[in-house]
């Protein structure tokens, strides 16, 4: 197999393409391949065959649900295109994007506008520190409006956005555009889906158009440097190089977005595109060094994006195939490696040996002989590396600060359809995580059920779908048992005695306890009043334990009981009989006398959920949370949009994401956390009770 083209660093850009779902995304990414020749074919989204969007899952649900990588050549500069998921259930994967890439296009749709995840993923590239190009695309479809779409923008996203291309056209109308640095019209060749176009003088009647967003243009240029604006002011235009300078300067130092537009399925747009994140990002080399660690050691190691620095290569997507096995995709921040070289992981110094060393195009994998500070690659089945790992050298270990990856809040209950699945689910739920490390499985003792958690029920779903897929485990689902808590209202006294007479020798303790509540979270106290010796101290501790192990098993409805004192402060003992397991006894029948006379009461867990909604769906949500025994905290507003903070019972938020996506046409998220626990209602007490019964076959 022919090894791919070598990449110096200066000839590399790593270009995260962002998005809300359904912006076009995948579609451009495929275009940007195909146009270029690298892509020996356009694929089509909706037909299931577009470049980065090849698992059963995708064409299953028509989105992008990984990040998916690829590249695109362009004036002899590689492109390294990270393509990723829109939909917030896939948001990790943004993030592992965002922190490998150098820069971004975020792809705004020309009939949706700027949307929830478009908000989402321009905050990422701000906390990064990207520079970004937004590109309208979709401009063939019926309704796409330019104009009000780059209001939008500056409405939504940030006022520093500037176009440098308008559209000639839109709608079934779409067959050019003006570009504002070239001051010419591009036409293009309708029907070849090439991108190919003619360069034209700009016609008549769009040349007052024009006027206005050349003059825009140069007047946001001119104030990213004294040098430039006293040109400007003195009367002359920027040169051409002048204005990619200034565009370069703006964009590195987030003051200045510039704004494209075209069509990833006519491809009309794509080459100017291409031509601008060659001239206008950054390669690795300029854009910013990494601060790594030395592992075991108080120190850390700057580093700057050469060949001639030391080897650190970040982890940030690993998957499994088949045949195949694990794949490990990675991004050199310093140093450069070759096929069949050695290193290490510097998370634990295990040895890697990387061979078949590939850079990956879609689902394909192409073979390199050694690739260059900065670029991105990918390598088959190392034996003790996962994703955000770091990969260096033996001489001089370093790692890399890792994706900081969303925690997931969303919980199912899974149980295997067969005995055979469910002793499986213990192997294979790890080998999901390690590909989404947004998706977490384990047994919860407590609950005594299997919990997967995730970002989402979607994202739920995907994972199950591909655990059958995979490693042919079929899972059923179940709602979550709730980890209720009990507590007492109320201070009692009492005694527990316990007496067995045998043949032999006997068992006598007997002791009497107070029990009164303590404040929410400060758990469990016990107090020793035992005076002259009433019970030996000995036997003291085993009364401790009766009493917790009967609080582990609660008054109302069987959940453990919390944040209570229980003090012993009289009793008696037999010199003979009187033994260890005799006084716990008396002590959790001391407990269960007195703790239903201290008005036991059952807690819930609460949960602080944050909605944020575009305004007009707010009464719905409101509506909701109040049938959900919610309790709003307060409301922020920006930008036509609201956030709302609530503190709902984690009993009444089960598919709470599918509920707000139907009430919101998918428009709003939801983000929760735990909070801690609240008295539950009578009447939702006596429901719980009932159902633990039922659940105990009726034995309460």
């Amino acid at each position: 197999m022919a090894s791919a083209k070598e990449y110096r660093t200066e000839d590399i850009r790593n270009v995260a393409i962002l998005g809300h779902g359904g912006s076009g995304k995948t579609t451009l990414v495929d275009a940007l391949a195909w146009v270029t020749g690298v892509s020996k074919r356009h694929g089509d989204v909706g037909e299931g065959h577009a470049l980065t969007m090849h698992t059963p899952e995708e064409a299953a649900h028509g989105i992008s649900i990984q990040l998916t990588p690829a590249w695109a050549e362009w004036e002899g500069t590689k492109i390294n295109l990270l393509d990723t998921p829109g939909y917030l259930d896939f948001t990790g994967e943004a993030k592992a994007a965002v922190r490998v890439a150098d820069a971004a296009v975020v792809v705004v749709g020309a009939t949706s506008g700027v949307e929830v995840g478009t908000e989402k993923v321009w905050e990422y590239c701000k906390e990064r520190g990207l520079p970004r190009m937004i590109f309208v695309s979709m401009m063939d479809k019926e309704n796409a409006d330019f104009t009000a779409v780059y209001r939008d923008i500056r409405a939504r996203l940030t006022d520093k956005v500037v176009p440098v291309e308008i559209p000639i056209g839109e709608g079934d109308d779409f067959h050019g555009i003006i570009n504002l640095f070239s001051e010419h019209a591009h036409f293009y060749a309708q029907g070849t889906k090439t991108g190919e176009y003619t360069h034209d003088a700009i016609p008549d009647e769009l040349k007052e158009r024009f006027e206005l967003w050349e003059t825009e243009l140069q007047e946001r240029l001119a104030t990213i440097d004294e040098t430039y604006l006293e040109h400007y002011l003195e009367g002359g235009q920027l040169s051409r190089e002048e204005v990619l300078e200034a565009m370069a300067r703006g964009m590195a130092r987030g003051e200045l977005v510039p704004l494209f537009c075209g069509s990833g399925s006519t491809c009309y747009g794509t080459r100017a595109l291409l031509k601008k994140m060659v001239e206008l990002f950054p390669h690795p080399g300029e854009a910013g060094g990494e601060v790594g660690r030395r592992p075991n050691l108080e120190q850390t190691v700057e580093l700057h994006c050469s060949d001639d620095g030391p080897l650190a290569a970040l982890v940030f997507k690993t998957t499994t195939e088949p045949h195949v096995g694990e794949l490990s995709f990675f991004r050199l921040f310093s140093g450069s490696v070759a096929n069949g070289d050695e290193v290490v992981n510097a998370s634990d110094g295990a040895p890697e040996k990387l061979g078949h060393l590939a850079i990956a195009l879609g689902k394909e994998r192409v073979e390199v002989g050694r690739l260059h500070a900065g670029d991105i690659g990918v390598v088959a089945k190392l034996k003790h590396t996962h994703t955000n790992d770091t990969l260096c050298s033996k001489d001089l270990p370093v790692a890399l600060d890792p994706v900081e990856f969303p925690r997931p809040d969303i919980a199912v209950a899974i149980v295997g359809e067969t005995r055979n699945d469910e002793d499986k689910l213990g192997e294979v739920l790890p080998k999901l995580h390690e590909e989404d490390p947004t998706f977490h499985a384990e047994f919860d003792a407590e609950l005594h059920q299997t919990i997967a958690r995730g970002l989402g029920e979607l994202h739920l779903d995907v994972q199950l779908e591909r655990l059958q897929r995979k490693y042919h485990v079929k899972v059923t689902t179940t709602e979550p048992r709730i980890a209720y808590r009990e507590t007492l209202t109320g201070a009692a006294e009492g005694q527990g005695r316990y007496k067995k007479q045998t043949g032999g020798r006997g068992q006598f303790g007997d002791c009497w306890i107070r029990l009164k509540p303590r404040g929410r979270g400060e758990g469990y106290e016990f107090v020793d009043s035992i005076k002259g010796g009433v019970i030996p101290g000995k036997f003291v501790p085993s009364v401790d334990r009766g009493i917790q192990e009967a609080a582990a098993r609660g008054i109302v409805a069987g959940y453990p009981l919390v944040d209570f004192t229980a003090e012993v402060y009289d009793g008696s003992y037999h010199s003979v009989d009187s033994s260890d397991i005799a006084f716990k006894i008396a002590g959790s029948m001391a407990f269960h006398s007195v703790a239903e006379k201290a008005r036991p009461k059952l807690l819930e867990p609460i949960m602080e959920v944050e909605v944020t909604t575009p305004e007009e769906f707010m009464g719905d949500i409101m509506g909701d949370m109040n049938q959900r025994r919610g309790r709003v905290m307060g409301m922020d507003s920006a930008d036509g949009r609201t956030t709302i903070k609530a503190r709902i019972p984690q009993a009444e938020l089960y598919k709470y994401a599918n509920s707000l996506r139907s009430m919101t046409q998918g428009r709003a998220h939801h983000t929760r956390r735990f909070v801690g626990y609240e008295f539950v209602p009578d009447q939702e007490t006596q429901k719980i009770v009932a159902a633990r019964e039922a659940e105990n076959g009726g034995h309460g």
